[in-house]
């Protein structure tokens, strides 16, 4: 067995070597053909070793493969640890990856490149494997270290962008800082445990978390959750949640392939599946779970409504990507992890279907993103309107796809939790539902619905069927993955590879209640998550869509004077700011530390948002929502570029 784990993770490392060094003997059908074997083998893999844990209830495998190190009687070892929560992650991954190596065989065609790129994608699924199946702390960070250097050259691949560099450094940055609290935590725990192997640190939690003495940093703290605290901020960074998530919407520099699979299965659901792995230490801090719970739901509104005023098709997808994983962190917080997991895998599904559809309407746009220039697309690109259509279905959570069941379930789970702080928790899940249909569909009419709003140079064509499988084997996995894996899910699936308190039973009375898969569909008629979602589609048809058809120069935003209060929210350490009046963009002004500047010639105009840098995540958000929202009379100096300081720029 632990010859085929070897061979299973190793795979695309070999893959990966052989395109980046010997890319240019092997040229280009060479490069993708070796990494895609590589991927498939590993594929085949885990399929297998899926059948094993699931169907023949093999018996949890804690191996070592080599020793790295030993400090005194400290061994330091290389080693995998296979249950079924490893089995499904493995599964899922390498399912994602393999479909986006065969997708980007037609999305990179020509580009110079092309060889580097398979090397460095097959290297991300070398890099994600390696932390999920690891043993102990030090294989989780080698893994967890490994995935965010290849992201960093991945977004940085079109690296003859000062865009590109600008945001692969970001990306860079700000995961340090999520990293440095990661090796803080761990640090602890090898101060307090004297190991890094989970077969030896989880049993010893309970003892710990009772008799070890508070630790006093800024107070006192319990030594778990200080511990958990410290993980948590590296979870943070990965899975990008508040306020470590400023690093994500800048990876849509990269190619669309690999917004795909970083935002899908590989990096930012590291952070997801480090919560479930390490269970048996977060159910015994309640204020880091209250923490992950608050944290998860304020991302998934506050993202889900920044999504609602962008016009760049790629960055409304990945602001839903924060968003969705702001859902995830909120069931690992309420301790319902089995329904974080099975989250996670049909986000993987139909996040990468929309991904990889938008990348099919950028080429078939002739490398177009932005909405505006969009429209009518639905005749010209029959395939990518379908597949569209039931990823953003399934990402509202409408039954029967995949969405539905997972999400749902989160809502339900947060409602029913007894963590501190999960009734705001579960208002702002509701929230987000609400919001999600709205930018979902906004999008969706926006760029296959109406008329053309621009005549391309060439004519709009539907993509190659290399772009297409993949889309068609994606759309099926997201109408049937939530029906398959629903029951399970609920019903102890994972097994003991995931720990609950006696004293969280979220996930067993949901078990209880929801009955089988039909009987919790025909219930959700009856559900407030269910109308939100319609009722979020109906706004984005009648108020947005209609509204910017009769009226194209709202199409800027498509933001009617109702929702601007919405839009007043907190962008990291961003804001927007613009001047409206009379639904045309006229002059922008700016704030500054609490200091703004508006033309007294310009009575009348709408305050909204556009770039502008705030010093600290406090102040952001608290202009973020102090801000007047409709300035009826203009007040104090004329903005002038003299006034502006270096972390300005002006939108036009």
């Amino acid at each position: 067995m632990t010859s085929l784990l070897i061979c299973l993770l190793c795979a695309p490392l070999v893959g990966a070597l052989i395109a980046g060094i010997f890319g240019k003997k092997i040229g280009p059908v060479g490069a993708h053909t070796v990494t895609s074997v590589s991927v498939g083998i590993s594929l085949i893999l885990s399929c297998y070793v899926f059948y094993l844990y699931t169907f023949q209830n093999a018996q949890t495998l804690n191996t070592t493969w080599f020793t790295w190190a030993v400090i005194g009687n400290v061994h330091l070892s290389i080693g995998f640890l296979i249950d079924r929560l490893t089995a499904f992650m493995l599964l899922v991954v390498n399912f994602v990856s393999f479909l986006v190596h065969i997708y980007s065989m037609g999305y990179m065609k020509g580009d110079p490149g092309y060889q580097r790129f398979f090397s460095y994608i097959s290297a991300f699924t070398f890099s994600m494997m390696s932390l999920v199946m690891a043993n102990n702390f030090l294989l989780l960070f080698f893994g967890w270290e490994a995935v965010g250097l290849v992201s960093y050259l991945l977004i940085g691949f079109w690296f003859e962008r000062d865009s590109a560099n600008v945001a692969s450094l970001k990306a860079f940055l700000v995961n340090r800082v999520g990293d440095l609290g990661f090796l803080l935590g761990l640090a602890g725990v090898f101060l307090f445990f004297g190991s890094l192997d989970y077969a030896t640190v989880f049993p010893k939690v309970a003892a710990i978390a009772q008799h070890s003495p508070a630790i006093s940093v800024f107070g006192s703290w319990n030594i778990i959750t200080a511990i958990c605290l410290l993980l948590f901020l590296g979870a943070a960074g990965k899975s990008a949640q508040i306020p470590l998530h400023v690093w994500l919407e800048g990876s849509m520099e990269g190619p669309t392939p690999i917004s795909a699979l970083i935002h899908a299965a590989t990096m930012v659901t590291a952070g997801v599946f480090m919560l479930a792995r390490l269970s048996p230490l977060f159910e015994y801090s309640q204020v880091a779970l209250s923490t992950v719970l608050i944290i998860g739901a304020a991302t998934a509104l506050l993202m889900g409504i920044l999504a609602l005023v962008q016009m760049d098709i790629k960055r409304v997808i990945a602001f839903s990507t924060l968003s969705q994983l702001g859902y995830m962190i909120a069931a690992q917080g309420a301790s319902a992890f089995a329904l974080g997991i099975f989250h996670l895998m049909t986000h993987a599904s139909f996040k990468a279907l929309l991904f990889l559809a938008a990348g099919s309407v950028i080429i078939g746009m002739h490398h177009e993103q932005n909405m505006a220039h969009m429209g009518g697309l639905r005749r010209q690109m029959p395939i990518t309107y379908v597949c569209m259509l039931i990823g953003a279905l399934a990402l509202v959570a409408l039954p029967p796809f995949a969405g539905f069941y997972s999400k749902d379930l989160i809502i339900d789970a947060v409602k029913l939790s007894t963590t501190p702080g999960h009734c705001l928790a579960y208002i702002f899940l509701l929230c987000g539902a609400w919001v999600t249909a709205l930018y979902t569909f906004r999008m969706f009419f926006l760029v296959f619905h109406g008329k053309p709003r621009s005549v391309p140079h060439e004519p709009v064509h539907e993509s190659p069927w290399t772009i297409l499988l993949p889309l068609l084997i994606l759309a099926v996995s997201t109408v049937v993955s939530g029906i398959l894996f629903f029951e399970p899910a609920l019903h102890n699936f994972f097994g003991n590879s995931l720990f609950y308190a006696p004293a969280h039973t979220a996930v067993q009375t949901l078990a209880i209640d929801s009955g089988t898969v039909w009987q919790f569909t025909l219930h959700s008629l009856k559900t407030l998550p269910l109308w939100l979602s319609l009722s979020g589609i109906a706004v984005a048809w009648f108020f947005l869509y209609l509204q910017a058809s009769s009226a194209p120069g709202t199409l800027r935003t498509l933001s009617p004077p109702t929702l601007l209060p919405a839009t007043q929210i907190w962008r990291g350490w961003r804001l927007r700011l613009a001047v409206w009046r009379r639904h045309t963009l006229d002059r922008v002004c700016f704030l500054e530390n609490w200091r703004y500047f508006l033309d007294r010639q310009t009575p009348g105009r709408w305050l909204w948002t556009s770039h502008v840098f705030i010093g600290t995540t406090p102040a952001s958000i608290a202009n973020g929502l102090l801000i007047p929202l409709c300035l009826r009379h203009g007040a104090g100096s004329h903005c002038h570029p003299r006034h502006l300081s270096a972390g300005f720029r002006i939108e036009t």
